[in-house]
């Protein structure tokens, strides 16, 4: 089912979004050589907690932490642990927060250090593309038009779009319908109404796009290990546009 939320449901929404902006806001001077994904996570957690939320994804299937942090050739849902970044890694980093009831989610990926130039794009096209698939986010335009403009940014600049994982509807729970693909055909499926909220996240490989998940059940990473970028924001379907609330 597909909900269409009030003007003061969206409005709790955007606390909660607001509240993940806040963290990754301050993640960005956090992000440096020598620190751990772990110690990262750890402030996430404090700063969720301090706004009166709770993490989203921690306990949520059994994800055992508050942030994904997917570095390099991981894609998504990267467990934080004792691992230390260093100068030249490319870091994803995926957070949710839960205000009264309401999700917000959000991605950004950050480099390291100094970091190569081919990396320095695969960054600038992901966030492009997540950009130019919520301009297409209009009233009375199918879903599957974000998608589309997705895959046709992130291809012209001669990298691949994940198929695996998709963006999704967000609300009450941190998961809802419905799925939004970043690739596909335009003018297909569901038409986009007022009051849907949508988590877009392109997730964008120097590589192929083929995925597979580690053992421990979470990390998706490239199959031919080349490295991977993702860009997330909860946006509200408004009459007058799309208003990204994870801002």
């Amino acid at each position: 089912m597909i909900y269409l939320r009030s003007r003061s449901e969206i409005g709790t929404l955007r606390q909660a979004g607001r509240i993940v902006a806040e963290v990754l806001n301050s993640l960005e001077s956090k992000i440096r050589p020598g620190v751990t994904t772990r110690t990262l996570d750890q402030w996430a957690e404090k700063l969720i907690r301090e706004r009166k939320a709770t993490p989203s994804f921690k306990g949520y299937q059994g994800y055992p932490a508050t942030l994904c942090t997917s570095v390099n050739d991981q894609v998504v849902h990267g467990i934080p642990d004792s691992r230390v970044l260093k100068s030249g890694d490319i870091i994803s980093v995926d957070v949710g927060a839960n205000f009264n009831g309401w999700h917000g989610d959000a991605a950004r990926t950050y480099a390291v250090g100094e970091v190569a130039v081919i990396f320095q794009q695969l960054m600038k096209v992901t966030k492009e593309a997540l950009e130019i698939g919520i301009a297409e986010a209009k009233v009375g335009k199918h879903l599957s038009n974000i998608g589309h403009a997705i895959q046709q940014h992130v291809e012209a600049a001669n990298f691949s779009i994940v198929r695996d994982f998709v963006g999704h509807g967000i609300g009450r729970e941190v998961h809802e319908d419905p799925q939004i693909p970043n690739f596909g055909k335009p003018n297909q499926g569901v038409i986009l109404k007022a009051g849907m909220i949508l988590a877009i996240e392109p997730m964008v490989n120097v590589g192929a796009y083929p995925v597979r998940v580690l053992d421990d059940n979470w990390t998706a990473v490239t199959q031919d290990q080349s490295r991977s970028a993702h860009f997330e924001h909860t946006i509200a379907i408004l009459d007058s546009g799309a208003e990204v609330l994870t801002v």
